[in-house]
């Protein structure tokens, strides 16, 4: 099974998100990063089920939405990351 490797600007990202989302939400900011988080972890069963970015035309680079967001990912292997 695949892994999927947060990398430490994607893990500031959610963070910035859970912070911007808390100055309105306190509640619902820690809900929202989570439903991100297990977003990204269906990649560990299907790593290609993102689409190839569009400006990079890489089959290893994808991407998944999620609300107004962008989950850009890079597959090493079978490997999200």
């Amino acid at each position: 099974m695949a892994a999927v490797d947060w990398r430490l600007g994607a893990r500031q990202d959610r963070e910035a998100i859970k912070s911007y989302i808390a100055r309105d939400s306190p509640d619902y900011a820690p809900v929202f990063v989570a439903r991100i988080h297990d977003a990204a972890e269906r990649l560990r069963l299907f790593p290609r089920m993102g689409r190839i970015v569009p400006e990079f035309q890489s089959p290893e680079l994808r991407e998944i939405l999620f609300d107004n967001y962008r989950l850009v990912y890079r597959i090493d292997g079978d490997q999200p990351s």
